[in-house]
């Protein structure tokens, strides 16, 4: 059971990071499960995520780091509203 989660959990970040790569020009990108370190929340739920995006992309570095964030998170919307609970986003060149 734990076996097949964390399979699901690996297929889930890559999709994710799939709908990045498909929008925008991204070098590389990492997604951190921080969802262990928020169980004590008001509002944790184990069937949503706290993530982190750990992005390497010229193209997102280039413009404000608000801007950047919109774009990220307008692309992960459903997934927002759905799967994820938190999201860190750390942009670098």
């Amino acid at each position: 059971m734990l076996y097949s989660k964390i399979i699901l959990m690996k297929n889930y970040f890559e999709e994710i990071c799939e709908k990045l790569k498909n929008e925008i020009k991204i070098e590389d990108i990492e997604v951190v499960d921080n969802s262990h370190k928020h169980k004590r929340h008001k509002f944790y739920s184990s069937e949503k995520f706290h993530l982190q995006l750990k992005i390497k992309s010229l193209f997102l570095y280039s413009m404000s780091r608000l801007s950047a964030q919109k774009i990220v998170m307008k692309i992960l919307k459903e997934d927002l509203e759905t799967k994820i609970h938190a999201l860190e986003i750390s942009i670098e060149k």
